[in-house]
This record gives structure tokens, sequence and C-alpha cells, in this order.
């Protein structure tokens, strides 16, 4: 588990009031991870960032969700933690075995961060922790794609060298009106 403290920190690492900030690849919950997860991404349903939820699902379809997640051998699963409290989380998910051709990239999905804890730099840590990965697993390229609403994430990977190379007028559906999505590729060095 990666762990980054205000004092530890250069440009783009924690900002905003202290608290110990860490990421941390699962490959199973321990303690109360499953729980925090779920709390997390009900909170982020909430605000708008629950990638493709428009309002939060039953406790149980998150939990079997999240469980599920751990169970599909081409998914990487990191979670942010902010004084060890799940906090967020992004997933890595690779290019299935059939697709040869597209065998070099990956997507990253799911990613988000709970409205109390954002503003720390978790979400850069979990994106850099998913370079990580890909690059571990000879990955050359990632993907992503995402609403036009989810301004701090755009700013995010904008910053991070994601280069947006299109757009969707009619991305998703939310509230009865269209909100267009991009679409981003980042190559790894």
């Amino acid at each position: 588990m990666a762990t980054v403290t205000p004092s530890d920190t250069g440009p783009g690492g924690v900002t905003g009031p202290a608290g110990r900030v860490s990421v941390q690849r699962l490959t199973q919950y321990s303690g109360t991870d499953l729980d925090d997860l779920c709390d997390a991404t009900e909170r982020a349903v909430v605000e708008g960032g629950g990638f493709g939820w428009l309002k939060p699902p039953a406790r149980q379809v998150l939990e079997n969700y999240w469980n599920g997640v751990l169970l599909v051998p081409e998914r990487r699963l990191v979670v942010g933690r902010l004084d060890g409290v799940v906090a967020g989380s992004a997933q890595l998910s690779r290019t299935p075995r059939n697709n040869e051709a597209q065998a070099l990239s990956g997507t990253v999905t799911s990613a988000f961060v709970t409205p109390w804890a954002r503003g720390r730099g978790i979400g850069r840590h979990i994106v850099e922790e998913i370079e990580c990965i890909a690059r571990e697993l000879g990955l050359l390229v990632l993907n992503l794609d995402l609403r036009d609403t989810q301004r701090a994430a755009i700013g995010l990977y904008e910053s991070m060298g994601y280069a947006r190379w299109g757009t969707h007028p009619q991305y998703a559906l939310v509230d009865g009106r269209f909100v267009p999505g991009h679409y981003y590729y980042k190559r790894l060095e």
C-alpha cells in the first residue's frame, strides 16, 4: 500500500485539510472495506459521480457489484483511503483475450472519489496506481470515457496527460436530458 502524507508530496499531491492518504490494490476485502466502499459509492452517486448509476441502488446490489469486481480476472481494483477509510476507487479492465489486436490497451473504469474526501489528491493517486499496474501488465495505452458533467475528473485526466479524442453528444441520459461524454487515451511511457 502506498502512503502519501502532506509532508512528502509535490505538486499535485495531497491538498486540502490534512489526512493520511493511501492507495491500495485490492484482491479481497478485509475489515470494513466492503462497507466503506459501498458507503463511498452511495455518496458519490447522490452527488452525480456514480459511474453510471443515477440513484443509489439497494445495498445488496452494491455489495454484489463490488464482490463481483474481484471475481473478474481481467480487472484490477484500486482503492484510495483517507485515514484508513475507503474514499474512492477505480478499476483497470484489460482487453478481452479474443481481441489480440488491442491487447496493448486497457480501460480505466468506475473511477470516483466520495464527496467528503475530494480535494486531497486521492483521485490522482488512484490513477497513478492504475497506470503503474498497466505498465506492469505490459499495456501501452489506457482509454477512458466520462460524462461532461464530471468537470473535476476531466481536469484531473487532462492534467495527467490524457488526450481527448472525441465527444459523443448523447452519451448519457440524466433527468430526461442528454449529457455529452468525452473519450480519452494516454500512451504510457
